[in-house]
């Protein structure tokens, strides 16, 4: 099953990195969004990303142009479909718009076309119903940063052929990625276990056994990882990490993944993280 061109949705920070693995990869890739303008953006992270490897050394310019030129931002859905073999969605983590944006997809793109998801919690199975090729459907979920993360989880739905999945293992690897198939669950793999720690951690401050910084401390210290539970918070982005808890919640029925209410007053206030410029750290 060959995989020459490859449409992103959604050119944010997740997006940018896709369509740039892809592109280094040899792949071309198509950058879309809700507005021509938007993935331009998208383009101009990737080209901005590429430049700092150049200035460092890491990378020839020729090399950056070459892989620029592989980039394509469309200035809308049908558009970018055009001879798209593979469609990998990387928006908001909103059920309701994936649900809209796969009804869309599906009535554009010819009924060969695979379909994956880069969600980091949202049901594989449910989104496949809605794209009307439940065969063909996938979950394909890349850690951030993308082009420095090497895992990516590759989500089997209830119905996911062995063939597209196959094909979605060879392409993670083409991409320099490390492919682990895993099952439909709430969160899968990763954020089943980083999700709720991160929530347990938000606890720990808001119950004021110790600082944001003394947290995070004890947990790269004591446990022996690169970076805190509240740094990867805002790192992922704090209402991100709500909706995967909610997301959550409402699939397992179970009440321990209840967002700790100090995460949604931060959300409400707009401390999201990084990308905000503050959240448990100011940057």
């Amino acid at each position: 099953m060959s995989i020459s061109k490859i449409l992103v949705v959604g050119a944010g920070q997740m997006g940018a990195g896709i369509a740039q693995v892809t592109a280094q990869a040899g792949i071309d890739a198509t950058l879309a969004d809700i507005s021509l303008d938007h993935a331009q953006r998208g383009l101009g992270r990737v080209s901005k990303a590429l430049s700092r490897l150049v200035d460092k050394g890491r990378m020839a310019a020729e090399q950056k142009d070459s892989i620029l030129s592989r980039i394509t931002a469309a200035p809308d859905l049908e558009a970018a479909a055009a001879g798209a073999d593979l469609v990998i969605e990387a928006i908001a983590e909103d059920p309701a718009a994936k649900s809209d944006l796969w009804g869309r997809l599906a009535d554009i793109c010819t009924p060969e076309v695979i379909f994956a998801s880069n969600t980091s919690s949202i049901s594989i199975t449910s989104m496949a119903r809605d794209s009307r090729r439940p065969d063909r459907f996938i979950g394909m979920h890349f850690m951030n940063p993308v082009p420095l993360m090497q895992l990516v989880e590759v989500v089997r739905g209830l119905e996911t052929s062995d063939s597209v999945c196959d094909a979605i293992v060879e392409l993670a690897r083409k991409m320099g990625k490390e492919p682990v198939v895993v099952s439909d669950s709430a969160a899968f793999v990763v954020n089943r276990i980083a999700i709720p720690m991160i929530n347990e951690a938000a606890f720990t401050l808001m119950e004021g056994i110790s600082t944001a910084e003394g947290i995070d401390t004890c947990v790269k210290l004591g446990l022996n990882h690169p970076l805190g539970p509240l740094a990867l918070a805002d790192l992922i982005g704090l209402d991100t990490v709500v909706s995967i808890l909610e997301v959550m919640v409402a699939e397992t029925g179970d009440p321990k993944y209840r967002p700790c209410p100090l995460l949604r007053r931060m959300v409400a206030a707009g401390r999201l993280g990084r990308k905000a410029g503050q959240g448990f750290y100011k940057y």
